[in-house]
């Protein structure tokens, strides 16, 4: 198998993990819905990071231990379902506080608004990406089977992830772009609060399930 041949086989499996349904669309969606254009892309960006930081464990071995490991797995797991399980009850919890907050309007929140930094939203979208267990035994069941014999295997786990990171700006893009769009509904105080219910929610089913599955 050449490089290029690996790069082209890897963007075909890469593609469609991108746009499946998953919490990483949801957060970014979110994001975009509530927090403006801004946060939809740090969002993005930090779960791109987190993409980056798989892919170079993966390619040199680091998340093999995810699969050799039980108990290193056990623990990712649950710090991840303890993590998610937090923002999904944060996330209802604002929701049903919230009155009538205001609402950013393209991307420019209301002075009355308490910003959130854009390094907030980066770490929420690294967070959910860097402690969720899944993703790194996905990139360890797939980047050795697109590893070409001679050669860096580091520099090629980081040239897959780009790969994959490349097609998540694109999808993340279109994703804010559809809410950009649709901004006046969706930025609604009622929309935003059904928005964060929903990925509260989903945030909530994600961590169960993270934590109960053996």
């Amino acid at each position: 198998m050449t490089v290029e041949q690996a790069l082209l086989g890897f963007t075909a499996v890469a593609v469609l993990l991108t746009i499946m349904p998953g919490l990483d669309s949801a957060m970014v969606l979110r994001s975009a819905i509530s927090q403006g254009p801004k946060h939809a892309v740090a969002t993005g960006m930090g779960i791109n990071t987190g993409s980056f930081l798989w892919g170079a464990a993966a390619a040199v071995g680091i998340s093999a231990l995810l699969t050799a490991s039980e108990a290193a797995y056990t623990a990712l797991k649950l710090a991840g379902a303890a993590y998610m399980l937090w923002l999904g009850f944060s996330l209802l919890w604002k929701s049903f506080r919230r009155r009538h907050a205001p609402v950013p309007v393209d991307g420019v929140p209301s002075p009355a608004a308490p910003g959130e930094r854009l390094a907030a939203s980066w770490a929420k979208g690294l967070g959910t990406n860097l402690l969720n267990p899944k993703v790194g035994v996905s990139y360890i069941a797939m980047i050795p089977q697109f590893m070409p014999a001679d050669v860096s295997p580091l520099l090629m786990g980081l040239a897959l992830a780009g790969v994959h990171v490349l097609l998540s700006v694109i999808w993340f893009g279109l994703i804010i772009s559809a809410a950009h769009l649709a901004r006046k509904a969706l930025q609604a105080p009622r929309s935003v609060k059904i928005t964060d219910r929903i990925t509260g929610v989903a945030l909530l089913g994600f961590g169960t399930s993270l934590a109960l599955k053996h």
